[in-house]
């Protein structure tokens, strides 16, 4: 299998890619100043070999290498040159700025792109100014040369020294946020990214490159760091997260990455390295997360596609592909573009649409994210008007759906590295993404960002106790940039779907309806072994859920939910029964005091059962009965069953079950289960049941 890390560009995370940077410039080192020191020679020859082959990979792992012969001597320029691009490529890209000038200062013309470079890694150290004066250096010397002979760094030097300017202008104006790193039961001294939620952020699956993967295979010798493996972890009682758990059996013993969460946490989208670059999917099972199977009619052999998000309604999956065109014939933009597909009658994929500008651009889009309004859409691209590498932006749908010119949200969420793997909660206040900073865990983290309200003015007070005799309080106004939080009317439901009696979970359809449209807003099954469901909607209207399951009675409600000036998360537990007119269920565990019509407690756990089922279901009449078996004389049980059914449906009525619901009968041993001859039958005669007369 291919190198993930090669495949998809969205888990590229010790590097900023540099477009059309891999240029072959002729610069050999002389390894006769090392002729004493063997082992140097053969490590530099090793890492020559490596830095021909002009990939992000292979520059990380020559920096070994170079590393040897740089500690021999840092007196060669074309040592220094070929290590410092090395380093651009590696976990140690600081360095190279002192390194590529040492190799300046040494020889200025020890090759053509040197200015490019000493450029590139003064604007990943924050010294724009000086960087665009060595991107121009880099221009100007190119200028002299016939065209044909420049380097195809050319090509991309203004789009640079763009970034510089860009990068200046957004540190000067911060977005006003909070960024928290997520911790140690997270975050690790690898690399951890990816996160993804189901809509409520109940718990969230990532991708690590830490020492617990799976497999004999650990390390990937294309970058020799741990192969990726897929992670979860779940929000405790007091909504921090507990310690992430390896979920084996999603990985293997080369690359597993995580990519996307269904909202509603059921379908795990993932990818693999083969064919390009595949996109797989595993649906939780109960507790258990199934086999990963490749997504249908989306993947192709000869091209890449590299994430997905799946909409929150499940109707439409937004990936990420370079294909040259899409199914209706249309051309890509350019690099990886963001396409679309529809679920078909069938619950298939239909034709893969390219969404195109003014989303796409020539450059490369990557990792999407549509918010569970379906009104925001957030993604990485490296168009114009970027900070450098991948920058995030959220573009908004306009009033006929169409989506509006995306904008760059700011630093400091972007820099000048590569930002992905972002995504927002459905209270928009709260975001997650990864990225590797000054005071982490590891190479990158998780972070949690909390985006602040409007401006205020902060009265602070501040007393000098150094100053006895003053008694003084200075105030001090404390002025913020103001960012606009947009309320979202966003309402999730959750809960439960069970046996309205045994309790026991129901894997069930539910259906969301619009009531003055009468369209299907959303679509999810509950788990089969919880039988938790998870859904969102928009909030501000009236809506009729529809709950079906094979064998039970088809549930339905309408329910009203208001406008909301915020997010509000509702829940909800429905309750099906597989009782039908004229079927007869037996109450189980109802026990009365000895010859009484008496309730026992004991009674009281299946009657609170019998009393949502009814609850749920406010058109069902029912008839309580009264059985007995054929001890004993026959006045006696007739008036004894009578009773017993009586007493069922004063506590019902108790419990707030109007009295026109229900009816009761005592039918003593007439309509016995069991044989009488034995106690065991005896038992199963003695019993209450109800019956259902009508439901509407």
């Amino acid at each position: 299998m291919k190198n993930i890390v090669y495949k998809l560009l969205l888990l590229m995370l010790c590097i900023c890619f540099l477009s059309n940077a891999f240029s072959q410039v002729n610069v050999k080192i002389d390894t006769k100043q090392f002729k004493e020191n063997k082992d140097v020679i053969t490590k530099l020859k090793q890492s020559e070999s490596l830095f021909k082959l002009a990939n992000t990979g292979a520059y990380a792992q020559a920096v070994v290498g170079y590393y040897s012969a740089y500690e021999y001597t840092q007196n060669n320029a074309q040592l220094n040159y070929k290590l410092g691009i090395c380093c651009l490529y590696s976990s140690d890209k600081s360095r190279a700025e002192t390194i590529l000038k040492q190799a300046k200062k040494i020889n200025p013309n020890v090759a053509p792109d040197l200015n490019y470079f000493i450029g590139y890694s003064l604007f990943l150290n924050g010294q724009y100014d000086e960087a665009i004066e060595n991107y121009q250096l880099f221009k100007d010397s190119q200028s002299l040369i016939p065209v044909k002979k420049q380097s195809p760094l050319v090509a991309n030097v203004d789009k640079r020294i763009d970034e510089c300017k860009h990068a200046k202008e957004m540190i000067a104006n911060p977005i006003r946020v909070w960024i928290d790193n997520l911790g140690e039961n997270i975050n690790s001294q690898f690399s951890d990214y990816g996160p993804s939620f189901p809509v409520d952020e109940s718990f969230m699956i990532y991708t690590s490159r830490r020492d617990d993967t799976s497999g004999d295979t650990k390390i990937d010798p294309n970058d020799n760091q741990y192969y990726e493996d897929i992670y979860i972890a779940y929000k405790n009682d007091r909504k921090a997260f507990e310690k992430a758990i390896n979920l084996r059996k999603l990985n293997t013993a080369q690359h597993d990455a995580a990519v996307s969460l269904s909202a509603d946490g059921q379908i795990l989208y993932t990818y693999k390295g083969y064919n390009s670059g595949t996109l797989l999917e595993s649906k939780l099972v109960g507790s258990e997360w199934g086999k990963v199977k490749e997504v249908k009619n989306i993947n192709t052999k000869k091209y890449q596609e590299s994430s997905a998000y799946q909409s929150n309604d499940g109707k439409y999956l937004y990936f990420v592909s370079n294909r040259p065109k899409d199914d209706f014939g249309n051309k890509s933009l350019g690099g990886l573009d963001i396409f679309v597909c529809e679920k078909d009658k069938n619950g298939k994929w239909g034709k893969a649409k390219n969404i195109g500008a003014p989303i796409n651009t020539k450059y490369d889009e990557e990792g999407i994210f549509i918010h569970p309004n379906g009104q925001q859409m957030y993604f990485s691209s490296k168009r114009e008007g970027s900070m450098g590498g991948y920058d995030i932006y959220k573009s908004e749908k306009d009033k006929d759906g169409n989506w509006k010119e995306p904008e760059n949200i700011g630093y400091p969420i972007n820099t000048v590295d590569d930002d992905v793997f972002f995504v927002v909660a459905a209270n928009p206040r709260y975001a997650y993404f990864s990225s590797a900073r000054l005071g982490g865990y590891g190479s990158h983290d998780i972070y949690k960002i909390t985006f602040l309200g409007p401006e205020k003015l902060m009265a602070v007070g501040t007393e000098d106790f150094l100053i006895a005799s003053s008694n003084t309080t200075i105030e001090q106004k404390v002025k913020q940039e103001e960012v606009e939080v947009k309320t979202v009317r966003l309402t999730i439901m959750k809960g439960t779907v069970t046996d309205a009696l045994s309790q026991t979970p129901i894997e069930a359809k539910i259906e969301l309806i619009d009531t003055i449209t009468n369209e299907v807003i959303n679509t999810v099954t509950s788990n089969s072994g919880s039988g938790k469901y998870l859904v969102s909607f928009p909030s501000g209207s009236t809506y009729r859920f529809v709950v079906s399951a094979p064998s039970y009675s088809t549930y339905s409600e309408v329910i009203v939910i208001p406008e909301t000036a915020a997010y509000q998360e509702v829940t909800k537990d429905f309750v099906l029964t597989k009782a039908g007119v004229g079927s007869k269920i037996v109450l189980k565990n109802i026990e009365f005091d000895l010859a009484k019509a008496t309730l026992r407690p004991t009674s009281f756990p299946e009657l609170e059962r019998l009393v949502k089922l009814l609850e749920a279901y406010p058109s069902m009449i029912i008839e309580i009965g009264g059985h007995t078996d054929n001890t004993g004389s026959k006045a006696i049980n007739e008036k004894l069953s009578a009773e017993r059914a009586k007493a069922v449906v004063d506590y019902l009525v108790e419990k707030g079950i109007a009295t026109e619901r229900l009816t009761s009968a005592g039918y003593a041993d007439t309509q016995p289960v069991a044989d009488n001859k034995t106690e065991a039958g005896r038992q199963q005669n003695r019993r209450v049941e109800f019956k259902v007369i009508s439901m509407k």
